[in-house]
This record gives structure tokens, C-alpha cells and sequence, in this order.
């Protein structure tokens, strides 16, 4: 559990503490209640992955900082990409239905989340948001987690790709500040480019200069969703992993996110040991035997 959030407890897994457990009971600390509390959402996540690979369905995880562009980035690709994939969302946020109404205005389905006080999206709120989609009709679902650049890096949510968007109004330094979230990154995107005239002192090489000294391999992709730029070169991306992805679903096997143990460390939990298997000419490691 973070140290002063409580982020651990969402309305998602809320029952599972129904009635609530004390810490004064021998044998119980809220270290120990709270790490069965991450272990449940592994489980959960797990059992997410494999009924969206039942249907075939890639599904990325967009994280990020509020404001940094999420929804905008959703709906250029929507316009985009309407003819070619069935997409749906699932939207994650404290309160209100805005976002999911801004997609909803496209024909696309989307299932609101409301969080209430947790800063993240966890595995069993992403179970219920399923339920709430046809799921034979969709090709890639994203996630728009809630906005925050610290726990939904440490939340396996049943899904395949963390993407981190960067907006080049929040300082090129944001990988060095915020190392976890930007660890668990499959793609980061370096968004509001168009922006880049009113804001020398941004770097787009010194943000990715950042990512490398976390030892990251992820490719870094520049976008503005207001006047298209490098919105080709996502929709590139996007048709790679969706290629790759059902491959694998052919041979039975599955991507899995990269969840970082330094961001579980702090919610008390001990990271699963899962075995995964390299498949050559795959983009990395982290592939999965059903």
C-alpha cells in the first residue's frame, strides 16, 4: 500500500475486505491484508487477460499525468482508424462521465469508470468495465487509466502494452522524476508537439535521453493529435502489435505488460513469479505460455 494514499483499496476490491479486517487480529498487519489485496489482482488480471485473448482483443493501457492529451489521442485515433479496427474504451477517472462521453460522441463504445478516491484502475474495476462491452466486436480496447504518474504503473490490469504519454508542456525531465511509470513503458509518446514552438526549453532528445538511463528500450514516437503529426507513425505502431499480437494468440501464448516491482514495493506486495518464454523475432521477452 502507498505509504499515505491508501491506493491498494478501489470500489473494484472493496468486497474482498467485506467485513473489514482488523490489523489487532493475531497474524494480520495491514502490510499482510493489503498484499492480499495486490495477489487477488493478480489473479484477477490474469483471468482479464485470458478471456480478451479468447476474443482476440490487444488491449493497452494509456497512462499518464492529467491533461496530458489521453482522451484527445483516443479520438484522433478513432477518425483515423474507424474503417480499418473496432475499438471500444474503457475510461478511468475519479468522477464524471466527460471522457467517456467525448468518445461516446464518435460511435464508439465506452464504459466509464468512477474511481471515487483511488488514483488507479485496478484488474476487478477493468472485469466489470468487460462486462459492460461486446466483446466479439472489438479488435483493440484501450484502457485511459486514471491520471497520475506514480500507482497505475504497479497494476497489472489483465492487459498487453503500457503506453506513456508525455505532453511537452509537463518538462522534458519527467522520466528522471517519475522512473516507475515510465519503466512500465511499452511505447512512450511525446505528445502536444505542436506546442514545441511555444516551449523551446522542451527537449524531445533530452526526454528520451531520460528514458534511456532507465535502462528502457521502449521506442519514443512524437504526436500531435490537434494537427496530425506523427499520428501516422502511432497507427504504424498500433498495426504492429496487433499483427504480433494475434500471431501469438495462434500459438497460444499471450503479451503481458511490463509491472514494475519497484512500484509494487511500495503497495506491500510480493511481485508473482512468472515464467516467460522468448519467441524469436518477437519485439521483447515478455510472452507468455498459456
Amino acid at each position: 500500500m502507498c505509504s499515505t494514499c491508501g491506493c491498494n483499496l478501489t470500489p473494484g476490491n472493496r468486497h474482498l475486505l467485506e467485513p473489514p479486517v482488523k490489523a489487532t487480529r493475531p497474524g494480520t498487519s495491514p502490510e499482510s491484508v493489503l498484499g492480499g489485496l495486490l495477489a487477488a489482482n493478480n489473479r484477477q488480471a490474469e483471468a482479464n487477460r485470458a478471456r480478451l485473448d479468447a476474443h482476440g482483443i490487444l488491449t493497452i493501457n494509456l497512462m499518464s499525468s492529467p491533461g496530458s492529451g489521453k482522451t484527445a489521442l483516443l479520438e484522433a485515433t478513432i477518425r483515423s482508424m474507424r474503417e480499418e479496427l473496432r475499438i471500444a474504451v474503457i475510461e478511468g477517472d475519479l468522477e464524471t462521465e466527460n471522457d467517456a462521453d467525448r468518445i461516446r460522441a464518435l460511435g464508439v463504445s465506452a464504459h466509464q469508470i468512477t474511481t471515487g478516491t483511488a488514483c488507479h484502475l485496478d484488474a476487478h474495476l477493468v472485469a466489470q468495465g468487460l462486462d459492460n462491452l461486446d466483446l466479439d466486436a472489438i479488435d483493440v480496447l484501450f484502457v485511459e487509466n486514471v491520471g497520475n504518474l506514480v500507482c497505475p504503473a504497479s497494476f497489472d490490469l489483465g492487459h498487453h502494452r503500457n503506453v506513456t504519454l508525455l505532453s511537452v508542456t509537463e518538462g522534458d525531465d519527467k522520466p528522471a522524476k517519475y522512473p516507475v511509470m515510465f519503466r512500465a513503458s511499452d511505447l512512450m509518446l511525446i505528445t502536444k508537439v505542436d506546442l514545441l514552438v511555444h516551449l523551446p526549453e522542451f527537449s524531445t532528445n533530452r526526454a528520451e535521453t531520460f528514458l534511456r538511463r532507465l535502462a528502457s528500450d521502449a521506442p519514443v514516437l512524437t504526436l500531435s493529435a490537434r494537427n496530425g503529426d506523427g499520428v501516422a507513425q502511432w497507427q504504424d505502431w498500433l498495426r504492429r502489435e496487433l499483427d504480433g499480437y494475434r500471431a501469438l494468440t495462434h500459438q497460444k501464448r499471450t503479451l503481458t505488460p511490463r509491472i514494475q516491482p519497484d512500484g509494487a514495493r511500495p503497495h506491500r506486495a510480493e511481485n508473482p513469479q512468472v515464467r516467460f518464454v522468448p519467441v524469436p523475432g518477437a519485439s521483447d521477452a515478455r510472452i507468455q505460455r498459456r
